[in-house]
This record gives C-alpha cells, structure tokens and sequence, in this order.
C-alpha cells in the first residue's frame, strides 16, 4: 500500500508540470550616463533574439533562456560598439545565459487565466561569470503567458567595466534588466 501511495504521489507531481517555450520576446539593459553638453539619460539597448524553454514543477523550475548579446542595439551605434568590443566582448561570450531554480508567486496547479505577482530566483552568465539572481515582476495567463521581469546589479558583480569615453562624463554603477516574454505551453 506504501508503495502505492509513493506512486501516486510521484505521478502527481510529474503530472503537474508544465512546459514552456518562448514564442516571442525581448531583452533590454538600461544604464544611467551622463553625456558632455546633453545631461543624464538612460541608455537602454534592446534585443528580440531571446530564445528557452522552462518546466515548472510547482515552485521548482528547470530550463534555459539565451539572449544573443550580438543583437543588442541602443539609439547609439558607437555605444553598441563600444559594449560589444570592450563590456560584453561579444566575440569571446556572445550570449547571456538564465537558468531559472524557483518561480516565488504561482499558485499549483498553474492557473488558465489571471495575473500575478512573481520573483524568478537562477543563474545568469554574463561572460564567464555565473551569479544567482532574482527578477521581479509579473505574469499573465492566458492563451499565452506574458511574463515581465526586472533584476538589477552593479558591474562588478559579474567583472564587467564601467564604460569610459571622452564624451560620457560618468556612467552609474547599476546595470538594469528587463525582459518581457510571450510563453506558449508545450
């Protein structure tokens, strides 16, 4: 009888997971910098090549989402350039890596419809640097799920350098993600 409750038990837990792949999606990064003769801004680049797949399990998440760091693309040519060569060095490590371990905020079993609040706790690589994050934000339910999340960080976290330019004055200490994700259930 034990063994068949262990089974049951198991079987339920399998049966509860749900795959999801992204069916569209885009990264950004925001950084605040101060221009000679224009003021502080925020210089955001944005990229549509974010590719993943998740398996939820209750809480528990398994999967990888990658980000082509190649495509990122500002309202700068030079400052995209400039990240690609010497920030990200794109040419040695061309992608951003997530690896989510935990979605904080889902009911169980995963709802049909509805809003809801969310922490999403992994690990990114940047670079060559693997640190675990925590994104906040949000997700819809429904046909599709749309997720939107942000984490932020200093550059030192993953040993990326502060840009330094003769026209940018200063560029604060604090990196922020977004992303937002349209999901279809597999």
């Amino acid at each position: 009888m034990r063994a068949l409750w262990v089974w049951t038990a198991v079987f339920s837990t399998l049966a509860l997971a749900q795959t999801f792949e992204v069916a569209s999606g885009e990264a950004r990064y925001r950084v605040r910098e101060e221009l000679l003769g224009v003021g502080v801004a925020d210089a955001v680049g944005a990229t549509k090549a974010v590719t993943g797949r998740v398996v939820l399990k209750g809480p528990e998440a398994q999967g990888e989402f990658v980000v082509d760091l190649r495509e990122l693309r500002s309202d700068q040519a030079r400052r995209d350039n400039y990240l690609r060569q010497n920030t990200l060095q794109t040419d040695r490590f061309p992608t951003a890596t997530f690896r989510p371990k935990r979605v904080e905020g889902l009911p169980n079993p995963l709802p049909r419809q509805g809003r809801y609040p969310v922490r999403v706790v992994g690990d990114l690589t940047l670079r060559d640097v693997t640190q675990e994050v925590v994104w906040e934000g949000e997700a819809v339910f429904g046909e599709e799920v749309r997720v939107s999340l942000k984490t932020e960080f200093p550059f030192e976290r993953f040993r990326l350098v502060q840009p330094r330019v003769p026209v940018v004055l200063g560029v604060e200490n604090r990196i922020r993600l977004e992303v937002e994700l349209t999901l279809r259930r597999l």
